[in-house]
């Protein structure tokens, strides 16, 4: 059987999709094949084909098997704002049992690695009261967190760690990903984060000009993932 991990961020705009593709590249040069999905996706382009989402071409991109995109992101919207209400504007009722069925069809393809990325941090809202993070909840599936390196990081990572936590789900490894690269004390501030969060570094990737898939896979560690 392969694995599945539900990709979160410490925030908005801290890469997390440029992580999980780094992170999909490094399984597939490992000759292990690869799903992804991007189930609700805001900030989408028109195109000729339909909705098209930045992020979840990227992912779509390092799938080794053959997906569709609406597979990859059954849910976009054109405007690039919440979800929620991107979702509301649309007449779109969001909640995570909408997107539950979508993203067990790409986890029933059973990939040796399929990675579900959410949009921005652990706490992003649905409708009807609920959180994007019931989604991985009612999966079952463990955490990697791209923790976005810049001032105030620490508390946004050790704060998104204790809710996963909470919510039941193992941290099964968390990257950091530095977009500030002058960032004051950048070395004392990662000693800390890997000191505070209760599990291993998969990798520490710089600010890169190019940050393809290969470039970022490069500083990514899976061991401790413990792929089979």
């Amino acid at each position: 059987m392969g694995q599945a991990f539900f990709v979160t961020g410490t925030d908005t705009e801290i890469g997390k999709t440029t992580i999980a593709a780094g992170l999909l590249r490094a399984a597939r040069l490992r000759g292990l094949s690869t799903a992804a999905a991007k189930p609700v996706a805001s900030g989408c382009v028109r195109t000729p084909d339909g909705l098209r989402n930045e992020d979840a071409l990227a992912l779509l991109g390092e799938c080794s098997l053959p997906l569709s995109y609406e597979q990859v992101n059954p849910l976009a919207f054109e405007p690039a704002i919440a979800p929620h209400l991107a979702a509301r504007e649309a007449g779109v009722s969001l909640t995570a049992g909408a997107l539950l069925g979508p993203v067990r069809a790409v986890l029933a393809l059973d990939a040796d690695v399929t990675l579900v990325e959410g949009a921005g941090g652990w706490r992003v809202p649905l409708h009807e009261g609920g959180n994007l993070s019931d989604l991985p909840v009612a999966l079952k599936l463990p955490v990697i967190l791209v923790v976005g390196v810049r001032l105030g990081c620490i508390n946004h990572a050790v704060l998104t760690a204790e809710a996963v936590a909470r919510d039941g789900l193992a941290l099964a490894g968390w990257v950091a990903n530095i977009v500030e690269p002058q960032t004051s004390r950048l070395d004392e501030n990662l000693a800390t984060l890997a000191e505070r969060l209760p599990a291993p570094c998969l990798g520490r990737v710089p600010r890169l000009a190019q940050a393809t898939p290969d470039a970022v896979a490069h500083y990514l560690d899976l061991a401790p993932l413990a792929l089979r």
